[in-house]
C-alpha cells in the first residue's frame, strides 16, 4: 500500500498529497494535505467485510468546489457565528459571512480548504500543522493549528491543538460523513444513533440559538436511547422542517474525555462510538447534500447518505459568555481530543 501519494494540484500548482495510516485488520485511514482531511477509513464491519465509512469526494476540484466540508478540519471556528459578529476585549470583531449571513466553519476560506504541511508521518500517525495569519477571515491573532490523527487498535484518535500570538477565538473539529453500510450505500435512515445528552440547543431557522438549552425529553430530539434516525428525521417538528433534519448542538453530560455518541448499522452489524473531551456534539444528518458534487465511488450525494458527529463548543458561543468560552489567549494552548472507536 502506498503509504504517501500525490492527490493531485492545488490551482496554483501546489500538490495535494494523500496520507495513509494503520493497517489490516485494524481501521486503515487516508488524510489529505488539503484541509487535513480525512479521505477514506477502511474498517472490519461486523459481518466480516471492509468497508470505507466515510464519505470523500473524487478529486481536489471536486473537494474546492464543494460546500459541505466532507471530513475536513475545520476551523478557525466551528459552527455559526451571529451576523459573523462578536466583542472580544471589548472591541467588536467582524468575520466572513456565508451562510444566511452568518460566519459558518471559519468563514469563506476555512481550515478545511487549505493546504497543511506534513509535521510527521508513520505507520500509524500523521501530523499535520499550518499557520493562519491575523486577520484571516477577519479574525485576530497568527493561530498555528496542528491535526494529528493516530490510530490505535480499533480506535481512530484525532487530536486537534491551536497556539495564538493575539486574544483571539478556536474551535476546532472534524466533519466526516460517516455510513457504516460503507460510502455510496444510500441513505443512513435505517442508521441507530444514541447520544449522551438531556438537552439540545434550538435554533432560529438560519441555525442560530434562539436562547439557552432545552430538555430532549418529549421532543424528537430525545436520543438518549439507541434511535432509528429514519422517523426522527420525518417527524413534523418546526426545529426539524427550518433544518431539513437534525443540524443541532447536543449539550454533552460529564466532561473529559466520555462516550459521547454511538452511531450503529444493524445491516453490517458495525458500530462506532465517539468519544470527545468536548462539552457539545453538533449532528448533522446530511441535509444540504444536494446531488451536485462527486463521491469518491464517482456517484453524487444526496440528502441523508451521511451523518456528521462533530464534538465542540456550543454554537455561537462568542456572543454568549455564559457558555464554555472559545476565547485563547497568548500563552494557552488549545487542545481537543476526539475518538472513533470501531466495533461489531
Amino acid at each position: 500500500m502506498t503509504r504517501d501519494s500525490v492527490f493531485g494540484q492545488v490551482p496554483d500548482g501546489r500538490d495535494v498529497r494523500l496520507l495513509t495510516i494503520g493497517s489490516e485488520p485494524g481501521p486503515v485511514v487516508e488524510v489529505l494535505t488539503l484541509g487535513a482531511t480525512v479521505h477514506r477509513l477502511t474498517v472490519a464491519c461486523g459481518d466480516g467485510e471492509r468497508r470505507n465509512v466515510v464519505l470523500g469526494h473524487a478529486d481536489v476540484a471536486e473537494r474546492l468546489a464543494s460546500s459541505d466540508y466532507v471530513g475536513g478540519t475545520i476551523g478557525r471556528y466551528a459552527n455559526r457565528i451571529a451576523a459573523g459578529r462578536f466583542v472580544l476585549d471589548g472591541r467588536e470583531v467582524r468575520v466572513g459571512t456565508h451562510d444566511r449571513g452568518h460566519s459558518l466553519h471559519g468563514g469563506p476560506d476555512g481550515f478545511d480548504a487549505r493546504l497543511w504541511d506534513v509535521v510527521s508521518h508513520t505507520a500509524d500517525e500523521v501530523v499535520l500543522t499550518m499557520t493562519s495569519p491575523d486577520g484571516d477571515q477577519g479574525f485576530p491573532g497568527t493561530v498555528t493549528a496542528t491535526a494529528s490523527y493516530r490510530v490505535d487498535g480499533d480506535t481512530v484518535v484525532v487530536t486537534m491543538e491551536a497556539t495564538t500570538d493575539t486574544t483571539t477565538v478556536v474551535n476546532l473539529t472534524n466533519h466526516a460523513y460517516f455510513h457504516l453500510d460503507g460510502e455510496g450505500a444510500g441513505t443512513i435512515d435505517h442508521h441507530e444513533l444514541l447520544v449522551e445528552a438531556d438537552e439540545f440547543t434550538p435554533v432560529d431557522a438560519t441555525g442560530i440559538p434562539t436562547g439557552g438549552h432545552a430538555p430532549v425529553a418529549g421532543t424528537p430530539f430525545d436520543l438518549r436511547e439507541p434511535t432509528v434516525l429514519g422517523p426522527v428525521l420525518r417527524t413534523e417538528h418546526p426545529q426539524l422542517l427550518d433544518a431539513r433534519g437534525i443540524d443541532h448542538n447536543y449539550v454533552l453530560r460529564g466532561d473529559g474525555l466520555r462516550r459521547a455518541a454511538v452511531l450503529t448499522s444493524p445491516r453490517t452489524r458495525t458500530t462506532l462510538e465517539v468519544w470527545s473531551d468536548q462539552p457539545g456534539l453538533q449532528v448533522y444528518t446530511g441535509n444540504f447534500l444536494e446531488g451536485t458534487r462527486r463521491s469518491t465511488s464517482g456517484a453524487l450525494y444526496r440528502q441523508g447518505d451521511g451523518i456528521a458527529l462533530e464534538p465542540q463548543l456550543y454554537p455561537d458561543s462568542p456572543n454568549r459568555p455564559e457558555w464554555p468560552t472559545a476565547t485563547l489567549e497568548p500563552g494557552q494552548h488549545y487542545r481537543s481530543m476526539l475518538e472513533w472507536r470501531f466495533g461489531g
